[in-house]
């Protein structure tokens, strides 16, 4: 049966912004939002149990506590929610958690906030831009994150979500940015926090911790990024261009 337990005390929430890290291409949602959770020492609020999630214990160095693999982490103080994901969600999972997620998110009247990456070679600091659903979009103009230069899709958990959201006309956004398409991308991932999360919530994240341990973080991630491709594109959220006339 699917569900959201609560862990610990009920949290006191006005308009929360939720963040949301299922892995995808680059790894830069889960990435930006493990920071954001290890930065803001956000306490651990819910377990995810959706059915089509993988039911595998994680834990972690140095720590004996064993968690469920998705989990909402809070921060009363910021008015904030994250979802950290440490599993790849497969096409046969998606429906489920897709339900699971949005009901749970329309109940705790939170705005998600979801991240995606879009494969690109660069040699220079990458771009964003921003898409919303139902009447979110003003965020994205009050600050200032770039339309989409062309037309587009976001695919996998991610992608479902937002098909969710706009299916129901629920208020919520989307940012997506350039990243790598075969490793983690640390650096992309700092670009979704500073110019993109940060404003958004009304936060301030230090992310030079972040850019000083890239490689440290490319070389830990680098076996799950492997285990994302391993479940193909198709199921991977990310963004690509949508060239149906071409």
């Amino acid at each position: 049966m699917s569900q959201i337990r609560m862990r610990g005390a009920e949290v006191a929430l006005e308009n929360p912004t939720l963040v949301e890290g299922f892995p995808g291409v680059g790894l830069v949602g889960k990435i930006a939002t493990d920071h954001l959770v290890e930065q803001l020492e956000m306490r651990y609020y819910a377990s995810v149990h959706c059915d089509g999630l993988p039911r595998v214990g994680v834990y972690r160095g140095d720590d004996r506590t064993v968690r469920p693999p998705v989990r909402i982490y809070v921060s009363e103080e910021h008015d904030l929610l994250a979802l950290q994901s440490d599993a790849p969600i497969g096409s046969d999972a998606v429906e489920n958690v897709t339900g699971c997620v949005t009901n749970w998110i329309v109940d705790a009247d939170a705005t998600p906030l979801y991240l995606s990456g879009l494969p690109a070679e660069r040699e220079e600091k990458p771009t964003l831009y921003g898409v919303a659903t139902g009447d979110a979009a003003d965020a994205l103009d009050r600050h200032d994150i770039a339309l989409p230069p062309e037309d587009g899709v976001i695919t996998g958990p991610t992608g479902a979500l937002l098909n969710r959201a706009a299916q129901l006309d629920y208020g919520s956004l989307a940012v997506v940015v350039e990243c790598s398409p075969q490793f983690p991308d640390p650096e992309a991932a700092s670009v979704l926090l500073e110019e993109a999360i940060a404003p958004i919530a009304d936060l301030s994240v230090d992310t030079s911790d972040l850019l000083e341990r890239a490689t440290e973080i490319k070389e830990k991630r680098e076996q799950f990024a492997q285990q994302m491709q391993t479940i193909g594109q198709e199921e991977s959220s990310q963004a690509q261009p949508l060239r149906m006339y071409q």
